[in-house]
């Protein structure tokens, strides 16, 4: 297989990535009609040696392509907003994380967990086996199929914790704090990066989270 077929979305772990990607492939297809009919008609209008006098001034094809740009944004816009409300909907979470971006590593609380409280450094990139620059020494770990609540914050200047494959990214900032779901669908680690310019070791921040079944995470509490 060539290698420009291999360009594509990241796999999606949880419903609102799914979602982000059918609305990434609905807009491109408005994009890529568009780009197609403007780049013939310049084609077509470089080619004509004459000009059409009906064109100019023309009131009807003024309103055509003011109100053919509206419709199109409009079909544009309800998907988005959707997946706005979605993101944004909080129904019983299981568990709550407190998220706490610090210069350079993350920390993790599990308040209503017995208190659970530890902190996630990257690990040494001289160790084997180990993913490059991404891996840490304490995973976030939570239980897949289950609502969680994640309350993200700063002890010193803006960070923004993300996740790709789940679709969730908030910046978390300095006295602020800002709120999001989650929910995983399948076990795994899955990879993210502090995503805001936030010092000298700004690269060397990485997230990782573990998604486990329930019976493994009731243990992994416990420890």
């Amino acid at each position: 297989m060539s290698s420009w077929m291999k360009f594509n979305t990241i796999n999606s772990i949880n419903p609102i990535m799914e979602q982000l990607i059918f609305f990434h492939d609905h807009t491109m297809m408005f994009i890529i009609s568009i780009t197609t009919t403007v780049s013939m008609m310049m084609i077509f209008t470089m080619k004509n040696k004459f000009i059409n006098k009906n064109i100019m001034e023309n009131q009807i094809l003024e309103t055509l392509w003011t109100i053919l740009p509206a419709i199109i944004l409009v079909f544009i816009a309800l998907p988005s907003i959707k997946i706005l409300y979605l993101m944004e909907e909080m129904i019983n979470p299981w568990i709550t994380i407190k998220i706490i971006g610090h210069q350079w590593y993350w920390s993790y609380e599990y308040s209503d967990l017995n208190k659970k409280e530890f902190e996630s450094y990257m690990k040494p990139m001289n160790e084997k086996n180990n993913f490059r620059l991404i891996e840490v020494d304490n995973r976030m770990t939570i239980p897949f199929s289950t609502q969680t609540r994640l309350i993200v914050t700063s002890s010193d200047v803006i960070h923004s914790w993300t996740i790709p494959a789940a679709g969730v990214k908030m910046d978390a900032v300095p006295g602020r704090l800002n709120q999001m779901s989650m929910i995983i669908k399948k076990p795994g680690l899955f990879f993210g990066q502090c995503s805001e310019i936030c010092g000298t070791n700004h690269s060397f921040m990485p997230i990782t989270l573990e998604s486990i079944n329930m019976k493994q995470f009731m243990k992994w509490i416990k420890i």
